[in-house]
């Protein structure tokens, strides 16, 4: 790839992925090579390319943006459960004190901070305990699903799940403690919580 259909590229990613996460494409609208080039001025190869990466991410399925059935977020978070339940457990080992002290001001932020502070300090805790666990394996495989796992986010943290904040300062808690056996624990009851509710949603 040219390094302006690389530019081109990126510029078409960033800009379908933020209007699907953001809500500004209506989920029935079907996302065509034309249309979308004719208004990004670009040609259609990188937003070809573009629709392709988002397809694999999970945020587009036969070009409409993918509406995560009850069955698709149940799979969705036996993966999140299996990883990052493992990542906490072995972040209580690892964890640096600089991280440590980012993961404490995570907690903080979703205390006081507006919901667009809180979705991202949200997004923060559960990515500093993952990269902490020092196992890239897992890092990478959580990072190709990130667009995907932003939907639950927003879910729960845009409708105000309760106690959301207070079983993220539990999990510090243990990490900070270096007990990894409760910090795994709390972490997977965090996550089936966190799926029940986005479940409760999708049927509401």
């Amino acid at each position: 790839m040219k390094k302006k259909d690389v530019h081109s590229y990126t510029y078409a990613y960033e800009y379908i992925r933020d209007q699907i996460l953001s809500g500004k494409i209506d989920p029935e609208t079907k996302l065509t090579e034309t249309s979308l080039a004719e208004k990004l001025g670009i040609s259609r190869t990188p937003i070809r390319s573009a629709i392709a990466k988002l397809e694999q991410e999970g945020l587009i399925k036969n070009k409409r943006i993918f509406i995560p059935s009850s069955i698709d977020m149940r799979n969705i978070f036996q993966v999140r459960i299996l990883l990052e339940g493992y990542a906490a457990k072995y972040c209580a080992n690892f964890i640096t004190e600089n991280a440590l002290l980012r993961l404490r001001e995570c907690v903080d932020i979703g205390h006081n901070g507006t919901t667009e502070e809180i979705m991202n300090a949200n997004y923060q805790f559960h990515q500093i305990i993952v990269e902490e666990a020092n196992n890239p394996l897992i890092t990478d495989i959580i990072e190709r699903m990130q667009s995907i796992i932003y939907l639950a986010r927003k879910t729960v943290v845009q409708q105000k799940r309760p106690f959301l904040i207070e079983e993220h300062e539990l999990i510090c808690n243990a990490i900070e403690s270096h007990n990894g056996e409760l910090a795994e624990q709390l972490m997977i009851e965090h996550l089936q919580k966190d799926l029940e509710f986005s479940l409760n949603h999708i049927s509401n």
